[in-house]
């Protein structure tokens, strides 16, 4: 049996949890980009633990409270942009985003002191209750205030983006897929009067 490298299996996942259900999906395209545009704001937030979770309170609320629904899986799946390897850049990309609105132009360092913490709770051997002080000393009194609010604008940016990106997707699949058939159709039973 072939061994796959790390790229190719990350490669794989992907095309398999979000390309494919994206082609087979039955509803609309917009239905399918609200679930990406949701999945990808959450992710661009610095809440990884809870984003999945979120992503579900958000589809509960909008199913509920304004009647309409997006893609749960699609929504779920794209959270996992944000995961352990992309961590210390989208998180340190919140903090200078954030510094940078807050006008704090010379104060942009910290990205050492950011990948350490983030090493030491998830690739570290302490306790739970340990990593969760790690990062909420890290959230609240390193950093808190910057990524917060540095994480707004990207948020928006994913969101929109992916909702236009995923709908511009969907649409072009079928039309193609139908142009397939129709080809196909053609070919097999003879140009139609």
């Amino acid at each position: 049996m072939k061994e796959r490298g790390v790229l190719e299996q990350m490669g794989r996942i992907v095309r398999h949890r979000l390309i494919v259900p994206l082609k087979r999906s039955k509803h609309t395209p917009e239905y399918s980009a609200r679930g990406t545009a949701v999945g990808l704001a959450w992710a661009m937030t610095p809440l990884v633990g809870i984003q999945m979770w979120l992503v579900f309170m958000t589809w509960l609320f909008c199913k509920k409270v304004l009647k309409w629904s997006f893609s749960l899986p699609l929504g779920l799946a794209w959270t996992w942009v944000t995961n352990v390897i992309t961590l210390p850049p989208v998180y340190y990309g919140f903090y200078i985003t954030g510094q940078l609105m807050r006008g704090q132009w010379d104060n942009l360092s910290g990205y050492d002191n950011l990948s350490r913490v983030i090493q030491q709770t998830f690739l570290g051997e302490l306790t739970f209750a340990e990593k969760w002080k790690l990062i909420l000393d890290l959230l609240v009194r390193d950093w808190g205030v910057s990524m917060i609010i540095g994480c707004l604008p990207w948020a928006l940016v994913f969101g929109v983006g992916g909702y236009y990106f995923t709908r511009t997707f969907v649409r072009r699949y079928r039309h193609r897929k139908a142009e397939k058939l129709k080809k196909m159709l053609r070919k097999q039973y003879g140009k139609s009067k």
